[in-house]
């Protein structure tokens, strides 16, 4: 420990002695440093308090720099706030008027929409009447246009029926029964699809009712008619045959003295040569024409004819004619057994729908006991 710091008795201040004379204090004289007890510790603990002072002070000062640092970067910051604050308060400010702008707009949009609606329903009031006006208009077409295709069916059954009768012609008959059945097909009521399957049967028991052979027997009539202009005639001088009697005998022992012979080769003249081929037509024309009316007996002589006809006008010798005369004898087997098809049950049925149905409307619209009293008449109606 050193001398500075070893502790020290307390030092007697100086005593004052004030003056008589002028009144005024007077410091005694110092005693003698020799009397003094350890004046330099005291010296150095003021050194050292103001040592101690003068740090305090510079600590202080240093202190009140940093807080007046402080106290600027803090008046900085708070300007930067503040302007944050004002620029977020312009903000604010223009988001509510945003605001107050994009209320206005909805409540426009609003407005807008609730017109919209109204007209929106206004135009489909409007369309679910013009939807009904044009069922209505839909109904009363299809109506007039289910008529139309009723009687057009109606007429192609008939004309069916008429040509298979008059004329036998199974072929032309099942055709207007296929085009019956497809308009029929167009009506838009199934109602009628019986009287389709009825069509239906009817046209299978048609296409049934001719033979393939017939069409084909019709084709080869029609060639041998073509083929009638070249088929050659039969001649008159044909050497007859070889005999051995006295006569023959005699005729060769004068064959080389005289010569009988005619000028010209044909049996026939121009004329009767063009009457011969006319008359072979004819009959195979009326073969035909037997054939398309299913009249057998007819059909069958007429091809006897034609037979006949080749046979003694015609030169049998050669192959044209040989050809024709193994096609008329093939042509018998072409005509189909007098079998006939009941048509007629599709037409009935058709017409007994027609009035079933356009009595229904007349039937709802009268009271029930006319209603009642008008059944049978309609049920006679219908037998007939």
């Amino acid at each position: 420990m050193s001398e500075n710091d070893q502790p020290h008795e307390p030092v007697a201040a100086d005593p004052v002695v004030v003056d008589s004379g002028s009144g005024k204090p007077r410091r005694p004289k110092p005693a003698n440093p020799a009397s003094r007890p350890r004046g330099g510790g005291s010296r150095a603990l003021a050194l050292l308090l103001s040592l101690i002072a003068v740090m305090m002070s510079g600590y202080v000062g240093w202190r009140q720099w940093q807080q007046a640092r402080s106290s600027v970067a803090d008046d900085q910051t708070l300007v930067t706030l503040q302007q944050r604050v004002q620029n977020l308060e312009t903000t604010l400010t223009g988001v509510s008027d945003g605001r107050a702008s994009l209320n206005q707009r909805l409540n426009d949009a609003d407005q807008v929409n609730r017109s919209l609606r109204e007209q929106l329903l206004d135009q489909a009031e409007r369309t679910r009447h013009l939807e009904d006006a044009v069922a209505r208009l839909a109904e009363k077409s299809r109506s007039g246009h289910d008529a139309m295709l009723l009687d057009e069916t109606e007429s192609l059954l008939r004309m069916g029926a008429e040509r298979y009768t008059l004329f036998h012609d199974a072929q032309g008959a099942a055709a207007a029964y296929a085009l019956a059945d497809q308009t029929l097909a167009a009506v838009n009521d199934g109602i009628y699809s019986g009287v389709r399957q009825n069509i239906e049967d009817e046209r299978t028991a048609l296409m049934k009712s001719q033979p393939l052979s017939q069409a084909s027997a019709l084709q080869r009539l029609s060639e041998l008619r073509a083929a009638m202009a070249t088929l050659p005639l039969k001649p008159l001088d044909r050497p007859g045959n070889a005999e051995s009697g006295m006569w023959s005998r005699i005729g060769r022992a004068l064959a080389g003295v005289i010569k009988v012979q005619r000028d010209h080769g044909t049996s026939l003249t121009p004329d009767d040569a063009r009457l011969t081929r006319e008359l072979l037509s004819l009959d195979l024309a009326q073969a035909q024409a037997a054939l398309l009316a299913r009249d057998s007996q007819a059909y069958a002589a007429a091809l006897q004819q034609a037979q006949a006809g080749l046979a003694a006008g015609f030169d049998d010798r050669a192959t044209a004619v040989q050809a024709a005369q193994a096609t008329l004898k093939q042509l018998p087997a072409a005509l189909p057994p007098n079998a006939s098809v009941h048509l007629g049950a599709a037409l009935s049925e058709l017409r007994n729908l027609r009035a079933l149905h356009a009595l229904k409307p007349a039937a709802g619209s009268v009271p029930a006991p006319a209603a009642t009293a008008a059944h049978p008449a309609t049920a006679g109606g219908v037998r007939r």
